[in-house]
């Protein structure tokens, strides 16, 4: 099979196919994770997701960018997002672990701690409850779906364009015994596989930045939100303090989009016009980037800051070393190492280096004010 892959796997159609995913990933999402993960790909194959990825990217800079560069990636955003993922998975999961999201920090407070806590005020602030049956729009490999059930008792469906992924995320909700209120769906977030008013709340952590249109990623939540139902989001944009025509302001967005499979980011002002052309009644935005009281100890990009007094337990030390500018490039320089010889393929590092390069954009991005990873938008669909 992977032979008649790889003769066919110039085409779009085959490199994001099905029988692609498996083949490329050779059965490493039920049996292993992080570095053994990546170094069991088919290298062939894996080049291939490279082709596919990067065509969007390489020789298009920030000087260069042109709107006819853009829509291209609008429109190839369903390959674009899946290869990224197919890409990144595993160092998402060996660097950050499995709720692949940014939160808050406050004093005294452990990674893990932040990143739970950041799920439960989401889920608190669109009210739900445990005989609620909500979707996640975008669920990764489940991280925050299981954690929204065991703090609300609620039934879970998560949606994802990425098969890999999914996978993942059943292997883990098997293994913390929630497989009962959890269920997984590959699909398009732009054309969702569901019945209109299916769901009684919806959210999504960090997802719909992937989405070529806010407009008709919102207006599929609004279809499939029964009457009355919430939808809470926590949304990547530029801020109002954004100007396109500013080069580095400009680099920065671009080298974000380029590191973490983004088509079309906008601003603060797209999104709340998106939610309101939808037909969705917005009810709470607020950039939760912005410490309004006081509560955070750390900006939220300091484990990529290399900014060690933010850290308060062993393992945020450990999240710095993996996440940080030079705990990158040493991973990088080893998968280079391994490509070299023939372990991991070749292209890890290429990846490993694009990802460093938008760690540091987002640092720089977050620091600057221009960029939040966590603007907070909580909307309801009409009753009637």
């Amino acid at each position: 099979m992977e032979a008649a892959l790889t003769e066919q796997a110039n085409t779009s159609a085959v490199s994001t196919s099905s029988a692609f995913d498996s083949a490329l990933h050779r059965g490493s999402a039920n049996s292993q994770r992080g570095l053994r993960a990546m170094v069991s790909k088919d290298k062939t194959l894996h080049d291939l997701a490279m082709g596919e990825y990067f065509k969007h990217w390489d020789n298009k800079d920030a000087e260069n960018e042109t709107d006819d560069t853009r829509r291209a990636r609008r429109e190839d955003y369903a390959s674009l997002t899946r290869q990224y993922y197919n890409l990144t998975t595993d160092i998402y999961e060996y660097a950050w672990g499995e709720s692949l999201h940014f939160c808050r920090f406050a004093r005294g407070e452990s990674f893990s701690q932040a990143i739970a806590r950041h799920e439960h005020y989401l889920g608190a602030s669109i009210g739900i409850k445990g005989d609620m049956k909500v979707l996640d729009v975008g669920c990764g490999v489940g991280g925050p779906a299981r954690e929204i059930v065991k703090f609300t008792g609620c039934h879970v469906t998560g949606l994802n364009i990425s098969e890999y992924q999914l996978k993942h995320a059943e292997k883990y909700g098997k293994r913390a015994g929630l497989s009962h209120k959890l269920k997984f769906v590959q699909g398009d977030f732009m054309a969702m596989p569901f019945p209109d008013s299916s769901f009684d709340a919806v959210y999504a952590f960090e997802a719909t930045v992937h989405a070529p249109s806010l407009q008709g990623v919102y207006s599929e939540i609004r279809r499939v939100l029964k009457p009355g139902g919430v939808v809470g989001i926590y949304e990547w944009l530029m801020t109002e303090e954004y100007d396109n025509e500013n080069l580095a302001h400009r680099r920065i967005r671009v080298d974000i989009e380029q590191a973490f499979g983004i088509s079309n980011m906008v601003n603060i002002s797209d999104s709340l016009a998106a939610i309101e052309a939808a037909g969705l009644e917005l009810e709470v935005h607020r950039d939760l980037a912005i410490d309004k009281d006081g509560l955070d100890s750390a900006p939220w990009y300091w484990p990529m800051s290399g900014d060690l007094k933010h850290a308060q337990t062993a393992w945020d030390f450990l999240s710095y070393l993996k996440n940080s500018t030079w705990g990158i490039m040493l991973f990088s320089a080893l998968l280079g190492l391994l490509g070299l010889v023939g372990i991991a393929p070749a292209g890890a590092k290429k990846t490993m280096d694009t990802m460093r390069k938008g760690g540091d954009a987002l640092v720089a991005g977050g620091s600057q004010g221009i960029f939040t990873p966590m603007y907070l938008l909580v909307a309801r669909k009409p009753k009637a």
